[in-house]
Parts: C-alpha cells; structure tokens; sequence
C-alpha cells in the first residue's frame, strides 16, 4: 500500500496565504496540512508516501518521503499530478489532496476496501457548507449513488437540489484495476480530449474527471461515506475559520478527529 499527495498547486484562491508557500504548507496548530497527513497515514501503517510537487516545491521537504515534480503545474491539474507518480502504481495507492484534514478512521476505512475503486464521499455535507459558506448553494458539482456505486459525478450545478453527498478527495485505487486506469488515461492523451465533465481541455482534468471516464467504461465505482471526517482548506475563510474554531471545540461540530 502506498499513499500520494498531490500537492502541485498554486492554490489560486489562497493567495492571500500562498505567496510565499505551497497551500499544503499552511499550519494549524503549529503543523502544516501535509505534516498532518503523513502524520496520519503513518499512524494507520503507510510508510511508503509520495508527494507530487509543482508550485514552490523546494519548500516541501520531509525525511523519507518520495517526490514527483510536475514540471508543468501552472499549465495543468490533478490527474496530470497524479500520473507524475506513474512509476508508482505497482501496489494499491491512496489518493488525497495536499488540502485535506482527515481522520485516522476515514484511511483506514479505505484501506479496508475491498472494492477495486473508492471514493470518500461526504452525506453531511450541507451542514458543513454552511458553516464554510454561510450558505448551501455555492460551489457546487453532482454525485449520484446507487446502492453504493456512484453512477456520476464532477458536472458543475447551480443547485444543490438532489446532490446528497460531496465528493471528499480522497479515493483509493487497487493495483488490479491501476492499468486500465492508465489505459483510460492514455487513449484520451492520444486524442487530445476534452474532459466530459469539466469540459477542461484534457491537460487540465479534475481528477472527478477521470472517475467519471472509469464509470462510462465499465469500472464499477463504489462509494464510502466519511461524514464529519475531513475539512478542506481552500479559501481564506476556511483557513480563518479553522484557526479560530480548533481550540472552542466548535469545530467538533463539522468534524469528527483531532487537529491538536
């Protein structure tokens, strides 16, 4: 088993924060968000940890972590940063965002997976955007389940009506399944495609994107619900509000783990 960090972004929306540090460098509590995570899958027993790097990669520097740089992080997105760590996908992988809080439980419960694709998906998610937001109706995207197989995702809304989960960031793939991925992957290269669901060109695909492209071909998807089980840091406000909830217990109220 083995975890990547992808962690090439500018992290546009953080600039406020991120002029002189990637975003996943940011601390709460006196430790920076990729600190946190490698603290977490070390915990639960990966020790074989790879970070994808891009903007200010000089910056993230940790003892016995492997590193992939994409050179290219300015031009592209999340899954030309995950195959920046192609040499990697001989054992099952954990996937997460450099962004990311989350429990212990929640990559155990991936660990124990047995499904050839998993992804993290969050049921409670309106309460949590209201506390982000102060409203529900903003930066939305699709999820639909049917008996625990998501059946679509990643298509920019303009309601939240119907959308009862929120696609969390991280996900576990098998290494049985790893090379029709990458088969995917490669025959929309060939073809210089756009993205279905983001309708980004194929350099600039989310990596909901890819999920998606699995799904039309035949790649069951399955889903494993972790509310309370993860915050995002992705705008001043959430790095705000975090900083000044962690120590009332207010935050307990959004999530479930320890971010002492």
């Amino acid at each position: 088993m083995k975890a990547i960090i992808l962690a090439a972004g500018i992290g546009s929306r953080m600039k406020k924060y991120t002029k002189s540090i990637p975003k996943g460098m940011m601390k709460i509590n006196g430790k920076t968000l990729i600190e946190r995570q490698i603290q977490v899958l070390k915990t639960v027993g990966i020790k074989n940890i790879i970070i994808v790097t891009g903007y200010k990669f000089e910056m993230i520097d940790y003892n016995r972590i492997k590193y992939y740089h994409n050179k290219n992080y300015r031009e592209t997105n999340m899954i030309e940063s995950f195959m920046c760590a192609e040499h990697e996908f001989e054992q099952d992988l954990i996937v997460t965002y450099a962004d990311l809080i989350y429990t212990e439980d929640l990559i155990r419960k991936l660990i124990e997976s047995p499904h050839l694709v998993t992804v993290c998906v969050d049921p409670d998610w309106k309460n949590y955007w209201l506390y982000r937001y102060g409203q529900i109706e903003t930066d939305l995207e699709t999820l639909s389940i049917n008996n625990g197989v998501i059946t679509e995702l990643g298509a920019p809304s303009s309601s939240s009506e119907g959308i009862h989960y929120r696609y969390v960031g991280a996900l576990k793939f098998s290494f049985k399944i790893i090379s029709e991925i990458v088969t995917i992957y490669r025959k929309k290269k060939e073809l210089n495609d756009f993205w279905v669901k983001s309708n980004n060109d194929f350099f600039n695909g989310y990596m909901t994107d890819l999920l998606y492209e699995m799904i039309v071909n035949g790649i069951s998807v399955n889903s494993l619900i972790v509310g309370k089980q993860w915050l995002e840091i992705d705008t001043p406000t959430d790095y705000e509000n975090l900083l000044r909830d962690y120590n009332t217990g207010k935050i307990g109220e959004y999530y479930l783990g320890d971010i002492g």
